[in-house]
């Protein structure tokens, strides 16, 4: 038996909207016919679809960053901006903000006491922050809220349930403690976790049944664009995937092939070396090792995908042509005609960036996800940042796909350059895979309960 409360039964809105979650009503907007879930976002419920002011809001956010060692201080403050929009969306709300930051055992595992105070100095307004999660503090914390109020709870994977047990599906976290606690004093959740939304937890994937359970503006942008990549995306469709997780960016392109949307695929950095191997070159015992230690126990399957890719579409490949090593502590030009080396192989070359700029040129959707390069290292970084100008200079529509190539897009001032950042890693990787999503699925099941207009 579900740990959630009874719903509530008439919730009344504004302008003649209202949700009735007795009789899963969601029903008019602003004064007109509605149709929900039908919009942007199919079949999920957005902001657009309830009226927040003057509810209690369970906010579920991932603002995980990443922190300076010795201090704590936040390095990158992006995924605290992304949110913004939605907060202001829910500016006349009593909120309850839920985030996370990395998981018990790591150094940078951390209360959310320095993301409550980034958060409140970016949106130039107070938020308390509680050092509780689901206990008497928070919930008296919860209760004591007014209108346009805002608090931020304490890292949820404090919490047993949240992250110390497995859960073998979206119902079994809804039996929890965190759930039935906040579930008692809260009216509506909303969710902005999209990097996390290829997992599923009590704050996660919990209040599915207990209330409607609502997209935010950066969750519902994410599900668009990504969407977009793998269902309609203008044509011609140019996938760039690159970065050191060969066994994801594999997957993603047997997902984009599958589907018959995809034109070309340029494989880049340890990607492309992988490519490159399974294509028959030799790439240098030093290299191969490499790419095997990084993939470990995934090294079999990335392997066996790439050989599938390679071996059935040939030509909707592009491989490197030519590539940049580290020898002797400095950068040098090698064709892939002359491998193998035994030095590292940090970049991708001048020729193959000549041999992927007519495509980016003549794309109408570019999806880009993993670095072309080591580019940490300010001799290797050349061919990521020549890809990253290619894909701000273009008119194609440009997907970023999260992770370290999202992190380079924002700490070169260019993510209003391109169509859309991911906020995700893992997750956009999983979405793009077609791989399941407990987040996206708790939102669909809320939809169906509490959005679908019975019939009369």
């Amino acid at each position: 038996m579900s740990m959630c409360p009874i719903p509530r039964i008439v919730l009344d809105g504004h302008n003649g909207k209202q949700f009735w979650v007795n009789s899963k009503q969601i029903g008019i907007h602003n004064g007109q016919s509605h149709t929900l879930g039908r919009g942007t976002v199919e079949g999920v419920l957005t902001l657009d679809d309830v009226d927040p002011r003057g509810r209690t809001v369970l906010y579920r956010v991932d603002v995980n960053s990443p922190l300076e060692p010795s201090t704590g201080r936040l390095l990158d403050d992006g995924r605290l901006k992304a949110i913004i929009p939605t907060l202001e969306a829910l500016s006349s709300s009593r909120v309850v903000i839920m985030g996370h930051q990395s998981r018990p055992g790591k150094s940078d595992f951390t209360s959310m006491e320095r993301h409550c105070k980034r958060l409140s100095n970016i949106l130039s307004k107070p938020i308390k922050f509680v050092p509780d999660i689901c206990g008497d503090e928070a919930i008296g914390a919860i209760k004591s809220l007014s209108d346009g109020d805002m608090i931020f709870l304490d890292n949820v994977r404090m919490n047993e349930e949240e992250y110390g047990l497995k859960y073998a599906s979206n119902k079994e976290t809804e039996d929890t403690s965190i759930v039935s606690r906040l579930s008692s004093v809260s009216e509506l959740f909303v969710t902005d976790a999209f990097a996390a939304a290829h997992r599923r937890s009590p704050t996660l994937t919990g209040f599915t049944n207990c209330m409607p359970c609502v997209a935010g503006t950066l969750m519902e942008k994410e599900i668009r664009n990504l969407r977009t990549a793998l269902r309609n995306p203008p044509s011609p469709y140019l996938a760039i995937l690159g970065g050191a997780k060969c066994d994801d960016s594999v997957r993603v392109a047997l997902n984009l092939i599958s589907r018959g949307q995809v034109d070309k695929i340029a494989f880049v950095g340890v990607t492309g070396n992988l490519m490159l191997w399974v294509a028959g070159n030799d790439i240098g015992d030093r290299n191969k090792e490499f790419i095997r230690s990084t993939l470990g126990n995934d090294f079999d399957k990335a392997w066996e995908f790439g050989q599938k890719l390679y071996s059935e579409n040939p030509e909707k490949m592009l491989l490197p042509i030519d590539v940049a090593v580290e020898s002797e502590g400095i950068r040098r030009p090698i064709s892939v005609s002359d491998l193998p080396t035994e030095d590292p192989i940090y970049d991708i070359g001048l020729q193959t960036l000549a041999s992927l700029k007519p495509l980016v040129e003549s794309a109408g959707c570019i999806l880009w996800n993993g670095p072309a390069s080591y580019f940490e290292l300010p001799d290797f970084a050349f061919g990521t940042i020549e890809i990253l100008n290619m894909c701000t200079e273009t008119d194609a529509m440009t997907i970023i796909g999260g992770g370290h190539t999202s992190a380079l897009v924002n700490s070169r001032g260019a993510s209003s350059m391109v169509s859309h950042n991911s906020t995700g890693g893992g997750s956009t990787m999983s979405f793009l895979s077609g791989e399941p999503m407990p987040v996206v699925a708790s939102l669909k099941e809320s939809f169906r309960k509490f959005g679908e207009t019975p019939e009369n």
